[in-house]
C-alpha cells in the first residue's frame, strides 16, 4: 500500500520488511495510545487523594490504575481499528500499526475486548461496582458516541466526544469512596471545558489532514481566528469551573491558589494565539502547538495541586 507523501518503494519496503517480536509488542501498546492514558490517569490519582483527604491505599490506587489503564486501552484499540481507513492517510497517525499491517484488525479487535473485560473484572472485584461500570460506560461512549458516530458527522465531535475523557475524575473519586457527589462533578467538567482548546490546537496544526480525510474538525471548516475565539471562551469557562471547587470542596489555599495562577497564565497563552489568527491562516505565525502543550501542563499542574491541597493543608 503507498502511502500519503511517500513513494512506492518505501511503501513496499514497509510492507515486505518482516516485524520482529519487539516491533510487534511496541505495536501492540501503541494501540493503547500511552500517551492519552497517561494523561487519564492523571486525572484519576489525584482525584483519590483528594478524596481520601491524604493518602489512599496503596492496593486500591493499584487496582485502580490497573483497571484504568486497560480501560482506556482497550477504547484506543477499538478506535484504531474503527479509524484505520482514515489513519491511513494522515501524516500523524499513518505509522500506526493498523496502517502498517504489523497487527491485523482481527487481532486488534481481540486484543481490544480482552482488555476491556479484564479492566472491567479488575475494577469490580478489587475496586467496587460503580467504578467498573463508570468505566465500562466511557468506554462505550468513546467507542461509540465518539469513533463511530460523532466524529466523522460534526463540527461538535470533540466537544461531545470529548466527555469519555472526564470520566477517569469520576472513577478516582469512586474508587475511593464508593460514591458520587458534586466535587468529582466539577473537576469532570473542568476537564471537559479543556478538552476543545487542547484538541482544537493540535487539530489546528494537523487540519490539512482532517480536511483530507473529511473529518469536520472545527478548524477544517472554520477560519483560524474563530477557532482561536472558541478556544478562548472554552478557556475562561474551564478556569472559573476549576475555581468552584474550592468553595465546594472546602479546599485549602493550595488548590485555589493553584487554579488561579495556572488559569491565569493558560488564559494569557489562549489569548495571545487568538491574537495570532487574526489576519493569518499561518500555521508557522499561529504556533498552535505552543497552546497544545500548554494545555498539557495545565491540567498536569492543576491536578497535581488537587493531590497535594490535603497533604498540605492538614
Amino acid at each position: 500500500m503507498t502511502y500519503v507523501g511517500q513513494s512506492t518503494s518505501a511503501a513496499h519496503q514497509q510492507e515486505t520488511t518482516p516485524a520482529t517480536v519487539k516491533d510487534v509488542i511496541a505495536a501492540y501498546v501503541g494501540l493503547t495510545k500511552p500517551r492519552v492514558i497517561e494523561l487519564l490517569l492523571l486525572t484519576t490519582v489525584p482525584v483519590m487523594f483528594f478524596a481520601a483527604r491524604g493518602i489512599p491505599a496503596l492496593g486500591l490506587v493499584v487496582a485502580t490504575v490497573v483497571g484504568g489503564t486497560f480501560s482506556a486501552g482497550s477504547a484506543s484499540v477499538f478506535n484504531c481499528v474503527y479509524d484505520r481507513d482514515i489513519d491511513e492517510q494522515m501524516r500523524r497517525t499513518r505509522r500506526r500499526a493498523l496502517p502498517r499491517h504489523i497487527v491485523s484488525p482481527r487481532s486488534a479487535l481481540v486484543f481490544g475486548f480482552a482488555l476491556g473485560i479484564l479492566s472491567t473484572v479488575i475494577l469490580y472485584v478489587w475496586v467496587n461496582p460503580l467504578s467498573a461500570l463508570l468505566s465500562v460506560s466511557a468506554n462505550a461512549f468513546y467507542v461509540f458516541g465518539y469513533t463511530m458516530w460523532l466524529k466523522r458527522r460534526t463540527t461538535q465531535n470533540i466537544v461531545w466526544g470529548g466527555l469519555a475523557g472526564c470520566f477517569p475524575a469520576l472513577i478516582g473519586w469512586t474508587a475511593v469512596t464508593g460514591q458520587l457527589s458534586w466535587v468529582p462533578v466539577i473537576l469532570f467538567a473542568v476537564v471537559f471545558f479543556w478538552t476543545p482548546p487542547h484538541t482544537w490546537a493540535l487539530a489546528l496544526r494537523y487540519r490539512e489532514d482532517y480536511a483530507n480525510v473529511d473529518v469536520p474538525m472545527l478548524p477544517v471548516v472554520a477560519p483560524a481566528a474563530e477557532v482561536g475565539r472558541q478556544i478562548v471562551i472554552y478557556s475562561w469557562v474551564m478556569v472559573a469551573t476549576s475555581l468552584l471547587l474550592w468553595p465546594v470542596a472546602g479546599t485549602g489555599l493550595v488548590y485555589p491558589i493553584a487554579a488561579a495562577v495556572l488559569g491565569a497564565v493558560f488564559l494569557l497563552e489562549a489569548h495571545r494565539m487568538w491574537g495570532r489568527t487574526k489576519g493569518t491562516e499561518s500555521l508557522t505565525e499561529i504556533q498552535p502547538m505552543r497552546l497544545f502543550h500548554s494545555s498539557n501542563l495545565y491540567l498536569s499542574l492543576l491536578f497535581v495541586a488537587v493531590a497535594l491541597d490535603p497533604l498540605l493543608t492538614r
